[in-house]
């Protein structure tokens, strides 16, 4: 996706403000950036798709704005030096009814509808329909949401509500502070007729989970679970690391769960059947947490860092709480990897429509069950405790990892991981010489 993204300045802070009205029903949307240049700059991009635009001002004076397919590309009235900090405000009509579609795991993303409101699927590239953007997993800013609902809806988003306040005809505006910096991709904005239920993770940390009314009782059991799961990911990875935590229950018909930054949404069918299913998604997109949010990705290729974490710590977690067995899961995976490269790609080497396929995820937990094999248990829990710390808060990519292995382990581990991550063919298993891969198939 080499569109996705823009150079020139570094965007510093985002505020949303959504006027909703109802469900796939256009509505007045204002976007205002705080950036910094780091080029001289005439003129500067934004990912931006559909939406019916109306202004756009640089530091308070009318810019010219033209599309160029995803692209909004802004002339500002003054060319901004390099090193100034400027505002840029884009006015437009939102229209909640964009989507994309993809032919992996993702499949539909964007506005996702529900009875009564929407959530929010942006990944990896819808974050154009809803909102202006820099919009590129390694780069991250605050942002500050408010969103202004009807009478008897709710409305939600990433980090801590500062604000609900009453407007006239019985509206409310909800304004919420990401508390940290986010990525495109993980920002949440969901509307609905919703119950927030408050718990406490360890030490006392803020659970609040956002339930459609009808699904409160329903999700109740497999909801409660959070505080035993961030519990166990704490012992692997140290501690959580945002300041809250929660799950947005998506009553729709979304494929998949999926991350979005201190509110992980899970499609209520996830949390209504088999509790080991159930758990592998809560355990999945918890875990992502620290290995995709906390710790971005410096581009798309390394991708298999994310979903390749989160899948093994999912499995790792299932083998002892009712699912399957972790190695025979592993085994399995081994099985079919030399198709999944040649149908997907190596693990770091995806194409851009095969970048949530299999491989990603169980094709990507096998090369970290790989590494585990070589180097020891013990060791390889403290080059992922060192991973999420090193990089907290930061993005970083195949090659970081790599090096802080091979730094943690005393032991340059490039020719091992390399061919695990870009060849071919499928390495030998380490401590499994019976292990055998299937013929591929054309």
């Amino acid at each position: 996706m080499p569109l996705d993204g823009n150079g020139g300045y570094t965007v510093r802070h985002y505020t949303l403000d959504f006027d909703w009205k109802a469900p796939r029903t256009p509505f007045d949307a204002r976007t205002t950036i705080s950036a910094t240049a780091t080029h001289a700059l005439s003129r500067f991009n934004l990912d931006f798709a559909g939406n019916t635009l109306r202004t756009v001002t640089v530091d308070g004076a009318p810019a010219t704005a033209v599309r160029d397919g995803d692209e909004l590309v802004i002339t500002p009235d003054q060319p901004i030096p390099h090193g100034r900090t400027f505002t840029v405000q884009v006015a437009y009509t939102a229209d909640p009814t964009q989507q994309r579609q993809r032919s992996d795991a993702i499949q539909t993303y964007g506005w996702v509808p529900t009875p009564d409101g929407t959530v929010l699927c942006l990944q990896p590239n819808g974050a154009k329909m809803v909102f202006p953007a820099n919009d590129h997993p390694s780069l991250r800013a605050p942002v500050t949401f408010r969103i202004t609902t009807p009478p008897g809806l709710s409305a939600v988003a990433n980090g801590r509500l500062v604000e609900r306040l009453g407007q006239p005809g019985g509206r409310v505006r909800w304004t919420y502070d990401s508390e940290n910096a986010i990525a495109a991709q993980l920002l949440q904005v969901a509307i609905g007729k919703f119950t927030f239920v408050d718990s406490t993770g360890p030490r006392g940390l803020p659970v609040r989970d956002v339930v459609p009314g009808g699904l409160v009782g329903g999700t109740e059991s497999y909801r409660a679970l959070t505080a035993e799961h961030l519990a166990w990911l704490e012992q692997r990875l140290g501690p959580y690391p945002f300041r809250r935590y929660g799950v947005l229950v998506g009553d729709t018909d979304l494929p998949v769960a999926l991350e979005t930054q201190s509110l992980s949404v899970v499609p209520r069918a996830n949390l209504l059947g088999d509790k080991v299913y159930a758990e592998r998604d809560l355990v999945h997109e918890l875990a992502h947490q620290w290995t995709g949010n906390s710790v971005a990705l410096r581009r798309w290729s390394d991708l298999w860092l994310s979903e390749g974490h989160a899948r093994f710590y999912e499995r790792l977690y299932s083998d002892t709480h009712g699912g399957d067995s972790f190695e025979a899961a592993m085994r399995a995976a081994y099985q079919q990897h030399d198709q999944w490269r040649h149908d997907d790609g190596a693990p770091a080497e995806p194409g851009e429509q095969t970048l949530f396929k299999r491989m990603r995820y169980d094709g990507s937990a096998l090369v970290l069950y790989a590494l585990r094999e070589k180097v020891g248990e013990k060791t390889f829990d403290k080059i992922e405790r060192t991973w999420v710390t090193k990089y907290r808060g930061r993005a970083a990519g195949t090659r970081d990892f790599i090096t802080l292995a091979s730094a943690v382990a005393g032991q340059d581990l490039t020719p091992f991981l390399t061919p695990w991550l870009h060849g071919q063919r499928t390495p030998p298993m380490p401590g499994h010489p019976d292990w055998q891969v299937d013929p591929v198939e054309d």
